[in-house]
């Protein structure tokens, strides 16, 4: 576009966008604070997205469209990494929340979602946000049963309305009483939800007496085919 420096695209202006958002919220945001964080002249803003609304819709479509690419690619990408269908799934949501690394962050991100929840067109997009989060948590909560971390038979589609507002609610109460990090609690919280769905392994202690102590006393004997 006429006007425009070479070397800025969309994409680095969304990241200001997002970053300006996380410390002033999108009530706070100007063009001219979001151009100061690229080197443009808040004109040149204007002319792409005709308004600070017409930004923000911008940044709005271009996160839903994300999540949507994320739920189709992200629960099999975080399997790989993590070695287990629940430890995706706390890396998707502690991911999700990675922007919000103060109780100011996550304030000025919250008041992005009243915005969302009372303008139509932004509430489109955070509606496909949502449901987008949903798929990719049913999906690794599914392959979670299927792989014996959750018990067979765990209706995954009540359980992932619960982990999803558990995370809302897990960064609410974070904000307020401010203990430890929001990915601390988020994995705190998570590890709750699912704890009376999870297989939990018995631990069997083969060929040893019924009657052994716990801490056996330090001269016990001990037989060494029981070491081997």
């Amino acid at each position: 576009m006429v006007g425009r420096p070479r070397g800025v695209d969309d994409a680095a202006i969304l990241r200001a966008t997002a970053d300006v958002v996380g410390r002033v919220g999108p009530a706070g945001l100007t063009l001219a604070a979001v151009a100061r964080e690229v080197g443009l002249v808040p004109g040149t803003l204007m002319q792409r997205f005709g308004s600070k609304r017409g930004l923000l819709l911008v940044f709005a479509e271009r996160a839903a469209e994300r999540a949507e690419a994320e739920a189709r690619t992200a629960p099999e990408r975080l399997r790989r990494a993590h070695g287990s269908a629940l430890a995706a799934l706390t890396a998707l949501l502690v991911e999700s929340m990675e922007p919000m690394t103060t109780p100011e962050t996550y304030a000025n991100h919250l008041a992005f979602l009243c915005l969302d929840l009372s303008d139509p067109e932004f509430h489109a997009h955070a509606l496909t946000v949502h449901r987008a989060e949903r798929r990719a948590v049913e999906e690794l909560l599914t392959a979670a049963v299927a792989a014996g971390e959750l018990r067979g038979g765990t209706d995954v589609g009540p359980l992932a309305r619960s982990v999803q507002a558990m995370a809302g609610g897990a960064g609410l109460i974070w904000a307020l009483d401010r203990e430890g990090t929001l990915a601390q609690r988020m994995r705190q919280e998570i590890d709750e939800v699912l704890a009376r769905h999870t297989v939990r392994p018995v631990v069997r202690h083969v060929d040893l007496p019924a009657d052994l102590p716990v801490d056996p006393p330090a001269d016990l004997p001990v037989d060494p085919a029981r070491t081997r």
